[in-house]
């Protein structure tokens, strides 16, 4: 059975960093398009960044040139470096696989930008 366990999520201060870490077991990873999610309360759930099995990656123009995605194929891992952190990025963030119609969801972390 698929599974996706999410890390890495806590409290920062603007201005800071975090790193998310997405570990999945149960998939063939290397050959899944692998992406983060989040959802601000109140809000629909937005993607953040996708990146394929070959390497092609896409943001969202809200974290562009400050969040960065990647991917360690032997690792069955899929990674979300935070820098430059707003109190706007505050959300439960999800990973995500993707293979043609078939989705898998990990249950989410919560990140707060916060003084």
């Amino acid at each position: 059975q698929a599974q996706l366990v999410e890390s890495g999520g806590g409290l920062v201060q603007p201005g800071g960093s975090l790193r998310l870490s997405c570990t999945t077991s149960g998939i063939i990873f290397r050959i899944y398009v692998m992406a983060w999610y989040r959802q601000a309360p109140g809000k629909q759930r937005e993607s953040v960044a996708s990146i394929t099995s070959g390497g092609n990656i896409v943001y969202a123009d809200s974290v562009k040139d400050r969040f960065t995605i990647s991917r360690d194929n032997p690792k069955n891992t899929v990674y979300l470096q935070m820098n430059n952190l707003k109190p706007e990025d505050t959300a439960v963030y999800y990973c995500n696989a993707r293979l043609n119609r078939s989705e898998r969801w990990g249950q989410g972390t919560q990140v707060t930008v916060s003084s």
